[in-house]
């Protein structure tokens, strides 16, 4: 039977004090919305988005999943109510976008204990470490008697650690005759989506608690809860790394995105940052404070360290990349050493090839890009500019100091620097004129 998960993302954000929508705001480079519908596309069969008025944003983040319009803000209930027309005949499930990290797990086992066929209402429910003002359920061997709010409830249902998170499952009939019921008689004058669980109790259907981690339930409505948020995604993804063959000397101090791909036997070292579309083939070492994005690392390479990796590079076996060396946009092959201070930017490099300290490939003439290309088994010297676009043939070498505004032919050694000239005794003259000149 089909299941189809409904995102509530209307919301503005205002507490985080931003024009960007509050779901557009991203956990490990992905945003509240993505993470949560891709937990939600290995589950629900259909996923549709509850936008607020002119959200293109979110429509945009949404895609492809269908997309449909809350005009007016008057509550999460009326909110559900607007994707009515698209909740089937199998189980809803009503979420929240800026509740972004429940698990696909998690998102399972609410649908299989709808299904179960004792219950004809499911929701989430979790014991955070300080339960303050969160509504308590109250519940006996997962089946709810009713949800308190704090400010109704009793002391004894206060002690209550059991809260509920707001996510509910229900079939589509039962959800949409519930939705339709909810009042707005409440002190902001909105119709509730908790007033869901009421509703079911008066139709005598009972309702089952299905408890998650507390991490995972965790709503981010400011800056300081998005922080939170990112902690936290931050330590599944190490501990997935690691549980797969990644070394992390400190793994507090590695930031990895969401789709940080590693093989095993890598090792990471402190304080290393990856962007977007990283990935690091098997026995890689990625030394500290390298800075790695968009780029595809080979295996048995060492980066670092003080390196950076930026975008459309890709490194092919046993390439190392030294002390403050920068790649952008290259491609190297195997066995590649560039050990330290240089820049490659738009560059092919062939195998074994060693690029000297200081080399910068001069890629950009202020309206263009223009790409090097290096052979096999070349020696680039130290502090050599390469002015693109240029061509240095395999095994050539390019002597120290040189500027290179012309291709090099195969197995030659290019000299591109202003003669030497000696002027013998000339510095003891220059000492004496200029203490002459200090003494006034």
């Amino acid at each position: 039977m089909q299941a189809t998960a409904i995102l509530l993302a209307a919301g503005l954000g205002t507490r985080m004090k931003s024009a960007l929508p509050k779901t557009l705001h991203q956990i490990a480079g992905r945003s509240m919305l993505r993470h949560l519908i891709s937990s939600c596309e290995s589950v629900f069969d259909r996923i549709v988005v509850v936008l607020g008025p002119d959200m293109d944003q979110v429509a945009k983040e949404a895609a492809p999943h269908t997309c449909v319009v809350q005009t007016e803000r008057l509550g999460t209930a009326h909110a559900a109510l607007q994707a009515v027309d698209h909740f089937g005949t199998g189980e809803v499930a009503i979420l929240y976008a800026d509740n972004p990290l429940i698990r696909a797990e998690t998102m399972r086992r609410l649908v299989d204990r709808r299904r179960m066929g004792d219950a004809g209402l499911a929701l989430l429910a979790f014991r955070p470490a300080d339960p303050a003002k969160y509504g308590r359920v109250v519940a006996h061997d997962g089946h709810v008697s009713k949800i308190v709010e704090w400010a109704d409830a009793t002391e004894s249902e206060r002690a209550i650690d059991l809260c509920n998170a707001g996510v509910l499952c229900a079939n589509a009939n039962d959800m949409t005759r519930w939705l339709l019921t909810v009042k707005d008689d409440n002190a902001k004058r909105e119709f509730y989506l908790t007033d869901a669980v009421g509703l079911a109790h008066a139709d005598n259907v009972r309702v089952a608690a299905v408890e998650a981690p507390a991490e995972e339930l965790a709503g981010v409505n400011s800056r300081a809860e998005l922080a939170v948020a990112e902690a936290t995604v931050q330590a599944w993804l190490r501990r997935a790394a690691m549980d797969m063959g990644v070394t992390m000397i400190d793994p507090s101090s590695v930031f990895l995105r969401a789709d940080t791909a590693f093989e095993p036997d890598v090792t990471i070292e402190p304080n290393v940052v990856f962007g977007d579309g990283v990935k690091i083939g098997r026995g890689t070492t990625i030394r500290a404070f390298s800075h790695l994005d968009g780029c595809e690392i080979g295996p048995d390479c060492v980066i670092g360290p003080f390196a950076r990796i930026r975008p459309g590079t890709t490194l092919a076996r046993d390439v190392h990349i030294g002390n403050f060396v920068e790649v952008k946009a290259s491609q190297l092959a195997e066995g590649v050493k560039a050990s330290h201070l240089t820049y490659l930017g738009d560059t092919s490099v062939g195998a074994a090839t060693n690029i000297g300290a200081g080399t910068i490939t001069c890629n950009y003439d202020g309206y263009f890009k223009h790409r090097t290309t290096i052979g096999a088994h070349a020696f680039i010297g130290s502090d050599v500019a390469l002015v693109a676009p240029v061509t240095v043939g395999d095994g050539a070498i390019v002597a120290a100091g040189s500027t290179i505004t012309e291709d090099v032919e195969p197995n030659a050694l290019a000299l591109a620097r202003g003669k030497q000239v000696q002027k013998s005794g000339r510095a003891t003259l220059m000492r004496a004129a200029a203490e002459k000149r200090k003494r006034g």
